[in-house]
C-alpha cells in the first residue's frame, strides 16, 4: 500500500497554484498512477469542466458541487488533485484526511487568503495537517515586488466573486495602500 499525504498548494490569484497542480497531476501520470482531477463547480472562468490557467494550461477535470460529490467520484485512485478548494465546506478536511490515510496522495490547491485578507475556506487548515505546504506569490501589479495577496478592484459584495478580471495580485504594501 502506497503511503497517502496531503500536499497543499496556495498563495495568491496570479501565482500559479493551478499550473503547479497540473504539474503534479501530469507527472503522477507519468508514474502510471490513477489520477483523478475535480474542481469546484462554481469556477467556469475558463471552462466548465478542465481546470484551468491563467496561462492557458489544462487538464480534464471533473466538477463538484460538494465534497459528496467528490467522495463518489474519487473512488479508485491512487492520487486526486482539488483545484479552487477554498470554495469547498470545511467538510473537505475530513475527506482529504480519510484520503490520505487509506494511501492515497491528495493535492490540493486554492487561496489561503480572501482579497479582504480573510482566512479562506478550508486552505489554512489544510495546511496545517498537510505534509507539503507550497506557498506561491505572484507579482504585485503596482510595484514589481512578490506578491502574496489578492486584491479587488472595485466594490465588492460577497466574499466569493468568481472571476480574474476584477482582480489583481498586491504585495502587502501596495495591498494595504487598497488603490492609493
Amino acid at each position: 500500500m502506497s503511503r497517502g499525504r496531503i500536499e497543499v498548494i496556495t498563495g495568491c490569484m496570479f501565482g500559479g497554484k493551478s499550473e503547479e497542480l497540473v504539474r503534479r497531476l501530469r507527472r503522477a501520470q507519468i508514474a502510471k498512477k490513477r489520477v483523478g482531477a475535480f474542481k469546484h463547480a462554481s469556477d467556469d472562468r475558463y471552462d466548465p469542466v478542465n481546470i484551468g490557467c491563467h496561462t492557458g494550461v489544462t487538464f480534464v477535470a471533473k466538477p463538484c458541487h460538494n465534497v459528496g460529490d467528490l467522495n463518489k467520484m474519487a473512488q479508485g485512485l491512487d492520487v486526486i488533485g482539488i483545484d479552487e478548494a477554498q470554495f469547498f465546506l470545511p467538510v473537505l478536511i475530513e475527506f482529504c484526511e480519510d484520503k490520505a490515510n487509506s494511501g492515497v496522495r491528495v493535492i490540493v490547491a486554492g487561496l489561503d487568503l480572501d482579497s479582504n485578507g480573510q482566512l479562506f475556506g478550508p486552505i489554512p487548515a489544510l495546511m496545517a495537517i498537510a505534509e507539503d505546504v507550497t506557498k506561491l506569490s505572484a507579482v504585485c501589479v503596482s510595484c514589481g515586488e512578490p506578491a502574496s495577496r489578492t486584491f479587488h478592484k472595485g466594490p465588492k459584495e460577497h466574499q466569493v466573486e468568481v472571476g480574474a478580471s476584477q482582480y489583481e495580485a498586491r504585495c502587502r504594501s501596495c495591498w494595504n495602500a487598497k488603490g492609493e
